[in-house]
């Protein structure tokens, strides 16, 4: 007879296409019966906080619903970070734990509800008669809203005979918000003039549009108004057509982008929630610029904004289609971004192979592994001084193929475990890490994890610099002591070999042929390559200069 567990994994089963997780005392049944079941796969972390990480990097790379899995207390306490940045970053997933028994806490239990509560996690917790039903609802809550959800086991309900799994219902459909009222459509009124009007207009687009499906109804929307366009981070390559975009905005985007969005008289954001980073600390626009909103948040996101637009991207952009056409009008007369010559406008300036201490400049070799990589490719980011580099010089086909894990919570240590689940969302494509040397050490028990499920479709980048290199260029360049900053140089090379993957050690351009000779390779036939830069922490990327700024 199916036990609780045996029907919350079935249930499971139906709505999500990858369950990573950790095997511990709480969860056991609960994977025995996932595990035997074989409906979907699975994934064994070696941490706990990698399980939710791999998930939440599953479904920001178009994978899908994805689950993880621990055992209560210690292993529920260890993705608390994890968790927290989900919640942050709005990716749904579904965290299954042990939990507490019915008959109250035991002396090494701690109260999970009040932990997931405290990140903004809202937990479940199944019973003997509705295991099926509350799965359903967690999943349900996960994707209506947006966020993870956290599905507790009880330890004296996990092995209790609960009858046939009943038949799982369909979830309902998520509507995407329309604009609806007398406000909101005289409001699409005036952004449709406004940009029919507009003498220099530009749009911006970010992950939310991606989500919405906007990308080829924002192309459509640019070619009419005649548009400079440009993504946010996490929207990279969202536009169809790049003869007119900038690439990414922000304290990532090259010198000469940066410049020409000052220019813009209109600027109509889609999706982008207008944080510090994309608004270069306010500097993005010049103040006479017109700055619209379009976003599902019940407000708008930045004081700049000066009119918002709340709405699903997608049907706003489709909107604001028809109603700019049926001005008859057009940004076409001003010549604006025909007359731009972009040529160089999206170029980085060049760097010399070493910096002043004799150690690799990290500029010059990020460009010569973005000409080495591989073009189908995911990179996945870690959290770091480091990841600017990324996202300067290496670009990617779509948003979903940039993952950022680890920025909406600030924190490190995301880029090992994101792998997996990169891996299991596009397993044909290249999966990318870019990582620093003190968020690797941080996530090194899932380097293993790492090199096991990717195989030869996975290159770690370590940015080796022996240092936590944002905190020296804040903090050390204060006058504070830098001996808490700095980390003994570790050789990554030798760790990734003594895991089965193959290490190189960079310490010039030259050392990087070893990139386009793997890169030539059938990903099938060539292991797992680690690539340990030994850069120096004398070069500054430009997001930094921003935020060093900001803390004088």
């Amino acid at each position: 007879m199916p036990s609780v567990s045996a029907h919350v994994a079935a249930t499971l089963a139906t709505h999500v296409h990858h369950v990573f997780g950790v095997m511990g005392n709480g969860n056991a049944y609960f994977l025995d019966a996932l595990v035997r079941d074989g409906n979907v796969p699975y994934t064994a972390a070696r941490h706990e906080a990698g399980s939710v990480m791999a998930a939440d990097a599953h479904f920001r790379a178009g994978g899908g619903l994805a689950a993880a899995t621990t055992t209560y207390g210690a292993g529920f306490t260890n993705t608390m970070t994890a968790l927290a940045e989900a919640v942050q970053a709005h990716v749904p997933l579904v965290l299954v734990v042990g939990d507490e028994p019915t008959s109250g806490p035991r002396p090494w239990d701690v109260d999970q509800i009040a932990m997931a509560s405290a990140v903004g996690a809202r937990t479940y917790t199944v019973g003997l008669t509705d295991a099926a039903a509350t799965t359903s609802i967690a999943v349900e809550h996960a994707l209506r809203f947006n966020v993870p959800t956290v599905l507790a086991i009880p330890y004296d309900v996990a092995r209790l005979e609960a009858g046939p799994v009943p038949e799982t219902a369909p979830l309902r459909p998520v509507a995407p918000l329309a604009p609806a009222g007398a406000f909101a459509d005289a409001a699409m009124n005036d952004v449709a003039a406004a940009l029919a009007g507009a003498q220099r207009p530009f749009l911006l687009a970010g992950r939310g549009a991606w989500l919405s499906g906007a990308g080829d109804t924002l192309g459509e929307l640019a070619a009419l108004t005649h548009s400079v366009t440009a993504s946010s981070a996490l929207g990279r390559g969202i536009f169809p057509e790049g003869e007119y975009d900038l690439g990414v905005a922000g304290g990532f985007g090259a010198p000469g982008a940066m410049e020409l969005v000052r220019e813009a008289d209109v600027a109509v954001v889609f999706g982008a929630v207008l944080n510090q980073f994309t608004m270069r600390f306010g500097e993005l626009f010049a103040p006479g610029t017109r700055i619209i909103q379009v976003d599902t948040n019940p407000t708008a996101t930045h004081p700049y904004v000066g009119t918002y637009l709340r709405g699903d991207a997608r049907l706003v952009a489709a909107q604001l289609v028809e109603r700019v056409a049926a001005l008859g009008a057009s940004s076409e007369a001003s010549g604006w971004r025909e007359a731009v010559d972009f040529t160089g406008l999206r170029d980085y300036d060049a760097a010399p192979e070493f910096a002043s201490d004799g150690r690799l400049d990290p500029r010059s070799v990020a460009a010569r592994i973005g000409e080495l990589l591989p073009q189908d490719r995911v990179v996945v980011s870690d959290g770091g001084h480091f990841l600017g580099w990324a996202n300067m010089y290496w670009p990617v086909a779509a948003p979903d193929r940039m993952l950022m894990v680890g920025t909406a919570y600030q924190t490190i240590g995301t880029g090992f475990p994101s792998m997996p689940g990169a891996a299991a969302a596009k397993p044909d494509s290249t999966v990318v890490l870019t990582t620093g040397d003190g968020g690797g050490l941080m996530a090194l028990a899932d380097l293993e994890t790492a090199v096991r499920t990717c195989r030869g479709h996975g290159l770690a980048v370590v940015w080796n610099d022996a240092a936590y290199g944002a905190e020296v260029n804040l903090y050390g360049v204060l006058g504070l002591a830098t001996e808490p900053m700095l980390i003994p140089e570790v050789d990554f090379a030798a760790l990734t070999e003594a895991l089965g993957g193959r290490g190189v050690v960079v310490r010039s351009l030259a050392d990087l042929d070893v990139l386009g000779e793997w890169a030539a390779l059938d990903p099938e036939a060539r292991p797992f390559l680690t690539l340990d830069l030994r850069i120096s922490t004398t070069v500054i990327a430009p997001h930094q200069h921003e935020v060093i700024e900001q803390n004088r």
